[in-house]
C-alpha cells in the first residue's frame, strides 16, 4: 500500500519546516510571514505529490472541524439556494466547509438533520427554520451549539437572526399598487404562522387601510391547487381583484402559470406583485415586480455572525435586519 503523502513530505522537498508548510495549507501564511514565492512553491509541491489533509487529525488538535451546517427550507427553491450558493462562498473564504441539507418545511425532517449535522461535529449551524421547530431552537440553546437563524426566526426567542422588515416591505408594494390605480388587491399567502409571513400580511392589510382585505391561504402541501382556487375566488368576487400580490416567489410562479393559461392580459387586467424574485419572472411576457431581498448581504452576514459565535460562545445574540428593493416593472402598471 502506498505512504500516505505527509507535510514532512512537502517541507523536505521544499526545503523548509513542517510548520510553515501547515501555515500555507492552512491559508495562514500571512500571519506566518510566509513570501508569495514559497507559499505558491509549497502548494505546486502539495499538488503534485497528491497531498490529502487529515481532517480527522486536525479537528481533534484544534477542536474544531472547520465545517458549517446549513439547512434551507427548500433548496429547489432560487432564493434558498442562492442563499445556499452566497453560504457556501463565503464559509469558503472564511477556510470553512458547508455541509447542507433541505428540511422541505417538515419539522420532522428538520430535527433529523440537526442531529446529523451535529454528529458530523460542525462548528455551528445556520438555519431557516420550519414552522413548528421552536423547541428545536431551544435545545440547541441549551446544548451550547453556535448557530444563526436566517430569513425567518421566532420573536419569542432570543437568538442572533439575519432578517429583513417583511412588514414595510409588504407595506410598500401593496401601496405602489394603490398609486397605479388599483382599488381590488388580493394577496395570496402561505397558510402558516410562521412570524416572516405574518409580518407581510399584516403590511398587506395595514397597506390597504380602510379598503376590504382579499386573503387567500395555499397549503405548501398543496400548492398548485389552492392557488387555482384562490385566483378564481378573487376573479370571480363581487368585486374582481384588478391586482394579486404574491407572498412569494413559488406561490407566484404558480400563480403566473395560471393567470397565463386563464389567458388574463398582465398588467391591462390584473396586476401581479411578488415578494422575492426568481428567473423565471425575467421569462414572463409581462416582467414581474418585485421585493428583492439582499440575499448576498444576507449570507455573508450570517456567516460571519456564526464565525464570532465559535470563536466566542459568550458573545451576545445580534439581531440584524436589512433593507430590501421594490424592483418596479412592467407587471404592476396602470389598467
Amino acid at each position: 500500500m502506498k505512504k500516505k503523502v505527509s507535510l514532512k513530505d512537502i517541507a523536505q522537498e521544499a526545503g523548509v519546516s513542517t510548520a510553515l508548510v501547515s501555515y500555507v495549507l492552512t491559508n495562514k501564511e500571512e500571519k506566518a510571514r510566509v513570501g508569495q514565492e514559497m507559499a505558491k512553491k509549497i502548494r505546486k509541491i502539495a499538488r503534485k505529490l497528491n497531498y490529502q489533509p487529515n481532517h480527522i487529525a486536525r479537528s481533534l488538535k484544534s477542536g474544531r472541524s472547520d465545517t458549517i451546517g446549513l439547512i434551507v427550507a427548500d433548496i429547489s427553491n432560487p432564493f434558498f439556494a442562492n442563499i445556499a450558493r452566497t453560504i457556501e462562498d463565503e464559509a469558503k473564504r472564511n477556510n470553512y466547509t458547508v455541509i447542507f441539507g433541505s428540511s422541505d418545511e417538515n419539522v420532522d425532517k428538520s430535527r433529523d438533520l440537526i442531529n446529523v449535522l451535529l454528529n458530523r461535529q460542525v462548528d455551528g449551524l445556520i438555519l431557516i427554520p420550519t414552522e413548528g421547530s421552536e423547541q428545536q431552537i431551544r435545545n440547541l440553546q441549551n446544548q451550547n451549539v453556535p448557530f444563526v437563524l436566517i430569513d425567518r426566526y421566532f420573536p419569542d426567542i432570543p437568538a442572533s437572526h439575519i432578517s429583513i422588515n417583511n412588514y414595510e416591505s409588504a407595506y410598500n408594494a401593496v401601496t405602489h399598487l394603490i398609486k397605479m390605480g388599483r382599488r381590488q388587491i388580493g394577496m395570496i399567502a402561505y397558510k402558516t404562522a410562521l412570524h416572516h409571513i405574518s409580518e407581510r400580511k399584516r403590511g398587506y392589510t395595514e397597506a390597504l387601510g380602510e379598503k376590504k382585505s382579499q386573503m387567500k391561504l395555499a397549503r405548501y402541501s398543496h400548492l398548485k391547487e389552492d392557488i387555482q382556487l384562490a385566483i378564481d375566488q378573487l376573479l370571480k368576487a363581487r368585486k374582481p381583484a384588478d391586482a394579486i400580490f404574491f407572498a412569494t416567489n413559488s406561490l407566484a410562479i404558480e400563480g403566473l402559470k395560471y393567470i397565463n393559461e386563464l389567458g388574463i392580459r398582465v398588467p391591462e387586467e390584473l396586476a401581479v406583485v411578488s415578494f422575492d424574485e426568481s428567473e423565471a419572472f425575467d421569462l414572463f411576457y409581462s416582467p414581474v415586480t418585485y421585493v428583492r431581498q439582499p440575499i448576498l448581504e444576507m449570507g455573508k452576514a450570517a456567516v460571519r455572525v456564526l464565525l464570532d459565535q465559535i470563536k466566542d460562545a459568550d458573545k451576545p445574540a445580534e439581531l440584524i435586519c436589512i433593507d430590501t428593493e421594490l424592483v418596479i416593472r412592467r407587471s404592476s402598471g396602470k389598467k
